[in-house]
Formats: C-alpha cells, sequence, structure tokens
C-alpha cells in the first residue's frame, strides 16, 4: 500500500462480544494490519441464560459492577483458551452505553487483565479515542471489510451488511488502495438488525431468537408501524452515524398489541426496511451486499432484505460464505485485524466511516506486568 511500509504478519486473536449478548466470538488471522495473510482457529463461547440476564441488568449503565465484569474477563479467557499460538490480542470488550452525541462510549471489560493471562500484548477501548475526536466510535469493523474486498479479489465497489444486534453498512470500493483515502469506503449503522426480535421473543416465548425467521413467515407485518418507524430522525441524518441498541423503543412499544407472529413479522420488516434505506446512501450502487453476523441465519429477513434491496438496485444479496469468509467469526477477526493496526500506530477509523474529524487509531495496549499505555 502507497506510503506504508511493510511488516512482518503475526498472528493476532481477536475477541468480539456484541449486543445480540450470546456469546463471545474469538477468531484468529495471519496479518501485518494492511493485508490479510492466512484465518486461523475460531471458538464460540455462548453466554448462558443468567450471564445474558446479568448483561441485560446492566444495558445503558455508564460502570459495570465486578461481578459483570469479571464475567466478561472470564468468559473472554476462556473462549480464547481454545486457540494457540497468537502474539497479540484484540479485545473489545462489552458496550453497555453508547452516547456520541455526548463524547462518550462505554466498552466494560479490562484488557490488561487478558495480558497477563496470556503474556501477550492485548489492544482494547477501541471506541474512547475516536469519539473524543468528534466521531461516532462505530462502527470499527469498516478498515477490515476494506481489507477483505480486495483479499477476496473485488474489483468493484462492493458493501458488506453486519446484522448483529444492531445493523450496520459498510460500502467499500477496493480500487482505492489505503482504506482511510477519500472515495474508499462509507460506513454507518443502518437501524435495528436481530436485537428487537431477539428482545421480543424472549419476553414472549422465553426462546432467544426466531430460529430461521420461521415465526415471522408465520405472520404478516404491520407496514404502517414500519413506515412509521422510518419517520425517526436518525432516518434522516446523513451518514456516518451509529446507534445504541436500545435507541428504538417506540418501534416496540407500536408491536406490543400484535399477535406473536405479526409482532416479529413486523420486526423483521422494520430491520429490513431500514437497510433498503440505507442503500440510498451509498456513492455508487454496489455490485453486490454480502451479509454477515446472525442474521444471515434468518431466512426471512433475507428474503425480506433481497425483496427491498435487490429489486431497487439490481444488488444481490448474498451471505458472505458466498465469497469464501466466515460470517460467524468475521467480527472477532476485525478485531484482531484493527489490534494490529494499533500496534503499527496505523488508523482504524476515519471521517467516512465514523465522521471523526481525521483518521485516527484508537485502542489502548496492555502489555503483560505492566498498565495500558495510553
Amino acid at each position: 500500500m502507497r506510503g506504508i511500509s511493510r511488516a512482518e504478519p503475526i498472528w493476532v486473536a481477536g475477541c468480539m462480544s456484541g449486543t445480540s449478548l450470546d456469546g463471545v466470538d474469538v477468531a484468529m488471522v495471519l496479518t501485518d494490519g494492511v493485508e490479510i495473510f492466512e484465518f486461523g482457529d475460531s471458538h464460540f463461547r455462548p453466554y448462558s441464560e443468567p450471564e445474558q440476564a446479568l448483561f441485560r441488568a446492566e444495558l445503558g449503565l455508564w460502570a459495570a459492577s465486578t461481578e459483570l465484569c469479571e464475567l466478561i474477563e472470564t468468559a473472554h479467557a476462556e473462549a480464547l483458551s481454545s486457540l494457540k499460538g497468537f502474539d497479540l490480542i484484540g479485545f473489545h470488550g462489552q458496550t453497555l452505553a453508547h452516547d456520541p452525541g455526548m463524547g462518550r462510549t462505554y466498552q466494560a471489560g479490562d484488557g490488561a487483565v487478558l495480558a497477563e493471562l496470556f503474556d501477550v500484548p492485548v489492544v482494547w477501548d477501541f471506541r474512547s479515542a475516536d469519539v473524543e475526536m468528534g466521531g461516532q466510535g462505530a462502527p470499527l469493523a469498516p478498515f477490515y471489510h476494506h481489507a477483505l474486498a480486495r483479499h477476496i479479489g473485488a474489483t468493484s465497489p462492493m458493501a458488506f451488511l453486519n446484522m448483529g444486534g444492531v445493523g450496520n453498512l459498510t460500502w467499500v470500493d477496493p480500487r482505492v488502495a489505503d482504506p482511510s483515502e477519500a472515495g474508499a469506503l462509507l460506513a454507518f449503522d443502518t437501524g435495528p438488525a436481530n436485537a428487537p426480535v431477539n428482545d421480543l421473543m424472549r419476553e414472549r416465548r422465553g426462546l432467544a431468537y426466531d430460529a430461521d425467521g420461521a415465526l415471522a413467515a408465520s405472520g404478516m407485518p404491520d407496514m404502517a408501524a414500519v413506515t412509521m418507524g422510518l419517520e425517526l430522525p436518525y432516518f434522516y441524518k446523513m451518514p456516518p452515524k451509529s446507534l445504541d441498541r436500545n435507541d428504538f423503543h417506540g418501534v416496540m412499544e407500536a408491536v406490543s398489541a400484535l399477535s406473536d407472529p405479526d409482532a416479529v413479522a413486523t420486526l423483521t420488516a422494520f430491520s429490513a426496511a431500514c437497510v433498503a434505506r440505507a442503500m440510498e446512501h451509498c456513492p455508487t450502487p454496489p455490485s453486490a451486499l454480502y451479509v454477515t453476523g446472525g442474521g444471515r441465519h434468518n431466512a426471512t429477513l433475507m428474503t425480506m432484505l433481497a425483496a427491498g434491496v435487490a429489486g431497487d438496485l439490481e444488488c444481490p444479496v448474498l451471505p458472505v460464505e458466498e465469497v469464501g469468509l466466515d460470517g460467524d467469526m468475521l467480527e472477532a477477526q476485525a478485531f484482531a485485524f484493527l489490534a494490529m493496526r494499533v500496534k503499527r500506530g496505523l488508523p482504524t477509523s476515519c471521517p467516512a466511516t465514523t465522521g471523526v474529524r481525521a483518521a485516527i487509531g484508537g485502542g489502548r495496549v496492555s502489555k503483560p506486568g505492566s498498565k495500558a499505555d495510553p
């Protein structure tokens, strides 16, 4: 890449515990922070129902309890113990509160604990520096998406869609070599993805999610509620922009009187409609939209996405496995890649991905036997 010297690639373990609160993903990537050379082993450590209940009790708080911090660190240590041969860890932690408009974001968990346990440096607290510089602090995966697009040999603009708890979209032009250059990327949160459906399923049926979108498929979406949701001020903001997991209480209230199938169908349709609206912001129509995260397993959601996106833009909607990628581990891989960039002093976000004033590298580094570097 122009202007960036080469470095010896190393194996980095990345960790992600997302807004869906289902568990910890860990994955290894051989990278120099610019290119992806190889994908390594991965592992998923699920959260139990009592553990998820502890997370839900502290969502929105700006300081986690000792009990929750210990759970986060222990769960990540257990997941990482399944991997061997890494020389660096990228630790995202667990987002409990995110309010970039007020200049703050909070991911619980201490990377120094993992540094001591595994005797390797740990990069963590990826979002704070971006927010302090006027950015949204999210999404952070776009620089990795750019590297992935080049890794798979893409030659024209394409897009990645992560459907986790919150949805986020990355438009990539792989012809631009440096992800921080103008025209390389545009990224932002689309709206809710799986979180509202998961919450409703848990509340009404005691289930973690709508398996394969079966309940949604049996219902009829209330399109008036979907249209109402799209009138929220967020959808009139220009990207980059980001959301907190709990920013759409009004949509949940709008489905409160609906039957279970109709309520889930409406929330699923709303998530898909948010993506269709988001695609309007792409600088040029992408050649394909590759879906990652748990939402790609939801057949009803994927059908709705295809109807809303492919129909308007002639853009196929496909799971990332279609190009040989692992949609379950892509976010964890992203934080491995970003950790290497932090180690090298390279940017991890830029104005087109988070709205930060200038390209900036986030993250603190904790080394074994020492406190975190600022």
